[in-house]
């Protein structure tokens, strides 16, 4: 019988054991869909069909969430630059906000819970009721058949939904400048001009790709390892989700401290 005073620590070492076994797995599964590259007569008749679920799909979702950004960007933007501060600044403020930070990072938590969860769903249903083991039966790589297609259209995905999520969020919040704030057209596009760097526009297409690799990889690795049924099922999918939603916010963190 275990001691009382031992069981802090007894479960401090299961959870470092379950978080090696994991990513031990993790890079099993990475290493296997590497290696499914080769059989492109397997994953490259199904890309076209993830693009449009994971990007096309997409899409209405993540417009609509940097709609309401763009708009609410520009009446902060009024409120806190008041004063001295030129008006045009709320075009600065709009622009460097939803390009640098708010649009890939917003997008791509709304795409982790989407798409993310999806696939995890998806997989995991096809792990319990034993789909996958009879790809493996007969000598069908499902790493290729499932995992590849999925990543691979979100690597091309996830840089497209993120660039018109940005675009999108932008003329939200030029028209909620000219709308609600007597503001004129020329005096955003010159707050939006002044201070434009066009590696603003790589540094957010570098973290979509990055997000997209995080979403439909951790999806597809909580999918594949998915036990007990249905609730297993429910259980992979919340996985997914919360991991990709934590790995996307250190991400961000991580290419900030990196490139800029």
């Amino acid at each position: 019988m275990t001691h009382p005073a031992l069981e802090p620590i007894q479960s401090v070492g299961r959870a470092v054991l379950a978080l090696v076994r994991a990513v031990g797995q993790g890079g099993y599964l990475a290493a296997g869909a590497v290696r499914a590259l080769r059989n492109t007569d397997i994953w490259a008749p199904h890309i076209l069909t993830q693009m449009y679920q994971i990007g096309v799909a997409s899409l209405p979702i993540a417009l609509f969430v940097a709609m309401f950004t763009g708009i609410v960007l520009a009446l902060q933007a009024s409120y806190t630059l008041t004063g001295g501060v030129p008006a045009y600044f709320v075009g600065t403020l709009v622009g460097k906000t939803m390009i640098l930070e708010l649009g890939p990072v917003l997008t791509g938590l709304a795409l982790a819970g989407r798409v993310g969860g999806s696939i995890a769903a998806e997989l995991g249903t096809m792990r319990v009721t034993e789909q996958i083991d009879a790809l493996e039966t007969l000598a069908y790589d499902p790493l290729a058949y499932l995992v590849v297609p999925r990543v691979a259209a979100g690597l091309l995905m996830f840089p497209v939904v993120v660039a018109l999520a940005i675009a999108f969020g932008v003329v939200a919040g030029w028209v909620t400048s000219m709308g609600l704030l007597d503001m004129g057209s020329a005096q955003f596009v010159k707050g939006l001009k002044i201070f434009f760097d066009p590696f603003d526009v790589t540094f957010a297409m570098i973290k979509s790709v990055s997000f997209g690799l995080i979403v439909t990889g951790v999806g597809s690795f909580f999918g594949f390892h998915t036990v007990g049924g249905a609730e297993g099922v429910g259980r992979a999918t919340t996985r997914a989700v919360v991991v990709s939603t934590m790995l996307i916010l250190v991400l961000d963190a991580f290419w900030a401290a990196v490139l800029l």
